[in-house]
This record gives structure tokens, sequence and C-alpha cells, in this order.
């Protein structure tokens, strides 16, 4: 199969030497902590059959995003930034317009919060916050929602008030993987689906299993979950590298991603695999081609990954 369409919708960079990473903390996240850049992703990426990506901001500040745009505006693989902004900054348009003004800006297509991290479940529905979000949809960006299975409630909410904004669901939710549950992640995932601005990503789910001892199978029930509630129009396939990397190298990510779709059909499986992303980010157009990743089978004669 021909695989120079597919996008990777999810991915991070970062320099060690400029800026530290204050979440990379613990023994469990030792590996992380080192310089992870493009250069080192991009021929495990072609490898894989992925021919674009997403690269998304890591740090909750503004030095970031400008240097992300400028790394977009070079050659290479990054086809759209998800940035940071401060939402409930008065100013918040004027500072999206200055991002989108920047070299590279052309390729900002979506801003982040580390929602996750706020301590009031509520915070994506804090006034000053819908203001941001609001300016968000006027700037024709999309948000990308990270989330823990709690917080869920409130981002139905916030995606019911401002129909006008899509909202991207990064990791899916954060699902129990390792636990083995499904509540209540599952419910608020379904009442997030309902809405239609709605998106979600098949993204850092090796991670959330345990990282040591995970399978596909352990995977299977919450993607088939995603892919019921979203259907795969709304769906896209997301890396998470290099976070991805405490539980699996790259191509085991895709080819897992790619095992847990192959019940769909070629149509939905280039919409997880490019189709969505390039029309929710409004990426690139690709060149002509069927868009989804090379399985397993055509890249390692046959052998699925397992662990």
């Amino acid at each position: 199969m021909t695989v120079a369409t597919a996008v990777d919708a999810h991915h991070h960079v970062w320099d060690l030497s400029v800026r530290d990473q204050e979440w990379i903390t613990g023994e469990e996240l030792a590996p992380l902590r080192r310089t992870f850049a493009l250069a080192e992703l991009e021929p495990e990426a072609r490898a894989a059959g992925i021919g674009a990506t997403v690269l998304v901001q890591t740090v909750t500040g503004p030095e970031e995003t400008p240097e992300l745009l400028a790394l977009a505006a070079g050659a290479g693989l990054v086809a759209g930034v998800v940035g940071w902004t401060d939402l409930t900054a008065p100013d918040v348009a004027d500072s999206l317009a200055a991002l989108t003004a920047l070299p590279g800006g052309d390729r900002l297509v979506g801003i982040r919060h580390q929602v996750q991290d706020e301590p009031d479940p509520g915070w994506l529905l804090r006034p000053d916050v819908l203001r941001g979000l609001a300016a968000v949809a006027d700037a024709g960006l999309v948000y990308d929602l990270v989330v823990r299975p709690h917080q869920l409630p409130a981002a139905v909410r916030a995606a019911a008030l401002l129909p006008g904004l899509t909202f991207v669901l990064d990791h899916a939710g954060k699902p129990p993987i390792a636990q083995r549950r499904t509540r209540p992640w599952a419910g608020g995932l379904r009442d997030l689906a309902a809405l239609p601005n709605t998106v979600c990503k098949l993204s850092g789910l090796v991670t959330e299993a345990d990282p040591r001892s995970w399978s596909v199978e352990d995977l299977r029930p919450y993607t088939d979950t995603v892919v019921e509630a979203f259907g795969a129009d709304r769906l896209m396939f997301g890396s998470d590298w290099p976070v991805c990397r405490l539980a699996a190298p790259y191509a085991d990510v895709v080819d897992a991603a790619h095992t847990l779709t192959a019940h769909l059909d070629e149509e939905d499986r280039r919409s997880v695999f490019g189709a969505t992303a390039r029309r929710v980010y409004g990426l690139a157009a690709p060149e002509a081609g069927p868009a989804g990743p090379a399985g397993p089978e055509a890249r390692r004669g046959g052998q699925a990954p397992g662990r």
C-alpha cells in the first residue's frame, strides 16, 4: 500500500539545552529527560509510512510556540502546529494574531492548554477561559483538549457552549487502561462524541496501559469504544512521540494503531490515518495515493507487534 499521505497528528519535540520540561520528573519518566529533535523522529516516521505530522506544545508559556512555528516553517514533516497561548488573557485575540504573523505562523492550526494539570475540574467553564476559547474559534483555529476522565463533563459543556469551535480530544481522554476500567471514562467520551464539533485522537494509549507489558488486546476495548462513539471520520492517529517511547518504539505504535483499525474499510482507514487530520487542521492536501500506514505485514514480513 502506498503510504506517503499518512499523517501523525500528535507528537512533540524539545531541547533541554533551551528550556526545561518541568513535567519530566521521577524514575518512570527518566528516559524522556533528554533532547528529542525532529531529525530523530523523521527517519522513523518515514519508515513507518508517515508523510506529515502535527507538532504539539508541551510547555505552558509563551516562548515555545514561536520556536515550534519556526521549526514547521522549514522543509520537513511538520504540516501543522498546535501551540499555546494564555486563554485567560484579555488580549488573547491579539496574541493569536501575533503568532500567525510569525515565521511559520501559517502552520498554526490549533491551541492547547494542559487542562489535565488544573486542580479545578471545571476550569474549561471559567468565563475568562470560555472567552479565550471563543477567540480561538474566531481566529479559525481548533482547540486540543488534554483532559483526564473526571474533566470530561466540563469539556462536554464547553463544547456545547461553543458550537463554532472544533474540540480535538487528545489521547482519547486518557482512559484507565492499566486499571482495566472503562468508567467513568466511557460515559464522558460518549457524551463528548455526541456533539458534532468534536474529534478524537487515537494517541497516547500505550502509556495509559502498563508501559512494561501492554498488548494490542489490552487497548482494543478502548479503541473499539472510541471508534463506535466518534466514527472513523472524526478520528485521527497520533503517535505521542517521544512519550510513547516509554512503552514502545515508534514503529510498534503505528503497527498497533493499524492492527486496531484493521476491521475498518479502506475509506475509514484513510480518515483515521490522514484525511481527518487534514480536514480538521486544514493541512495541505496530500499527493495522490491511498492514505494509511503500511501494516505490520507490509513492513515486518507478516509479524504483528506484541509485548
